[in-house]
């Protein structure tokens, strides 16, 4: 099976250097190290940073995108496939399918409800997929903090928070994301995980 992280980011026009230049080093990371790109489709934003860092050096990549927000305009057509899926909820299904791990880079609500969603799978069984959550100039610190206050107040078992691997360095978190891979299980059943993409297409170049 060819090894692939899964990575959760924003796609919108955001092109502070702070979110950009980490997001292009994990992409350089993921290629140097072997391992395939699973992300959003999009060619703009830290989406777009993040893959064409990973095609440049000579990774594949990966994009899954829903037919009803396929747009020309934003959609990349230089990465080396494109799957497109009926709607969002298959869009996460086969991202997850095709992943090993996963990682999120800052993001709006879209990142958040995939990077949730992982993590809650996880603490279902439904897989032993690492996840991780790159914390780039504390973009993240409010929410690890209210994470922490789940803890406290008895909504979220410690063991479950430490399963989210975080680090504010693009390698130390691949380090500790690839060192937490292991035999993948994903459930498959009639509910989320088994959905396949209607049309899978290579991406023209």
């Amino acid at each position: 099976m060819k090894k692939r992280i899964c990575v959760f980011c924003g796609s919108s026009a955001s092109n502070a250097p702070r979110y950009l230049l980490p997001a292009r080093a994990l992409g350089t990371l993921l290629a140097e190290r072997g391992f395939g790109l699973v992300y959003g489709g999009a060619s703009h934003g830290i989406m777009g940073a993040v893959a064409d860092a990973a095609l440049a050096a000579g990774g594949e990549v990966i994009g899954v995108i829903a037919r009803n927000v396929v747009r020309d305009e934003a959609t990349h057509h230089g990465i080396t496939q494109l799957q497109v899926v009926d709607d969002m909820h298959a869009r996460k299904t086969r991202m997850a399918q095709l992943s090993q791990g996963f990682i999120a880079l800052p993001g709006g609500t879209g990142t958040l409800e995939d990077l949730f969603e992982v993590w809650t799978w996880a603490h279902l069984g439904m897989h032993t997929k690492p996840v991780g959550l790159l914390d780039t100039n504390g973009y993240y610190r409010l929410l690890l903090q209210f994470t922490d206050h789940m803890v406290t107040e008895g909504f979220l078992h410690q063991h479950s928070r430490e399963t989210m691997h975080v680090d504010a360095e693009p390698a130390a978190l691949l380090d500790k994301v690839l060192a937490n891979l292991g035999p993948q299980t994903h459930r498959e059943s009639s509910g989320a995980c088994s959905a396949k993409p209607e049309i899978a297409v290579p991406a023209q170049r």
